[in-house]
């Protein structure tokens, strides 16, 4: 069965013969004739009495209900993507981590929907794992995250490198550590963390450089929330080790201190590794095809910065 056929079999029903359909649908009435032959020929059943009326067989009473839903339906979903190429799609979704959905997004979300008013745009903050999840599943259309080539080397996924973010320290302005001007990292392994939950990609990376230096990662409490971080290390027992992006409101807090360390043990910030990660904005190839997709896609390419404060 093809589409033609059945748009033959609604347009004689329609115009009640073969010759006015054929007229109907630009084409020789012969056409016609073989469209509907071909037709019956898979169903097995003769559609149309051959009278001057063109009158419906049992076959093709009962094919009738079933062709309009069909044709129907095809006509909404060629509509629905000549929409999604003009850019008439009704929502946007966007997973992001925490840092960005902070201090990045809220100007942009506001020139998009300048842009965009007709499209609902939904944000949702989200640990880089989770987030690329639901893009791989479709539930979103963009994710920023924390770079992991080994999620985001899939062929159909475009990944554009946004900036390199140096992790630091957050403590209380009277914790112990407060008083380095670079915490080395023989200090900063005493004492017990807030972490990151599972399924973030920070609470990965600062597992994966206390495993690779052979030490205990003392973590005491597990959050998702850059409030949580703050409210929980004001209270002077606890560190954090946190990306430059997220410690915006914490570096003009005066109840918090916001230090590099270094991963060489003599406390100078001269020729010291630092610990870093990547953030990057990855979408599926062929939405940025769609121009609202597109259009944020630029704006986040012009807008974030490419260098973080603090680095």
């Amino acid at each position: 069965m093809r589409l033609e056929q059945l748009q033959a079999f609604l347009a004689i029903v329609e115009s009640g013969s073969f010759q006015k359909a054929a007229q109907k649908c630009s084409v020789t009435q012969s056409t016609i004739s073989r469209q509907i032959q071909a037709l019956e020929a898979d169903l097995g059943f003769e559609l149309f009495h051959r009278t001057s009326q063109s009158k419906l067989t049992l076959a093709g009473e009962i094919l009738l209900p079933r062709a309009r839903k069909i044709f129907l339906e095809w006509q909404t979903a060629k509509q629905e993507i000549t929409d999604l190429i003009a850019g008439k799609q009704p929502e946007l979704c966007i997973a992001s981590i925490p840092s960005v959905c902070a201090y990045y997004f809220p100007p942009l979300l506001q020139l998009f929907c300048k842009q965009y008013p007709d499209v609902q745009l939904r944000v949702t903050s989200l640990g880089s794992d989770r987030a690329l999840k639901v893009l791989k599943d479709g539930l979103v259309d963009l994710a920023i995250v924390m770079n992991n080539r080994f999620f985001t080397m899939s062929k159909e996924m475009i990944v554009e490198t946004l900036y390199e973010d140096k992790i630091e320290v957050l403590a209380s302005a009277n914790h112990p550590l407060a008083e380095y001007e670079c915490i080395p990292w023989l200090e900063l392994i005493r004492y017990p963390q807030v972490i990151f939950k599972e399924g973030y990609g920070m609470q990965r990376l600062v597992q994966n450089q206390f495993d690779q230096t052979d030490v205990l990662l003392k973590a005491a409490l597990e959050v998702n929330t850059l409030d949580a971080f703050r409210g929980i290390v004001r209270q002077g027992e606890l560190i954090a080790l946190l990306p430059a992006s997220a410690l915006v409101e914490a570096r003009i807090d005066p109840s918090l201190a916001v230090r590099p360390f270094c991963l060489s043990n003599n406390g100078s910030s001269v020729n010291s590794g630092f610990l870093t990660r990547e953030v990057a904005m990855v979408t599926i190839q062929d939405r940025l095809q769609i121009p609202p997709i597109q259009y944020f896609w630029h704006l986040v390419c012009e807008h974030i910065p490419k260098q973080v404060k603090g680095f």
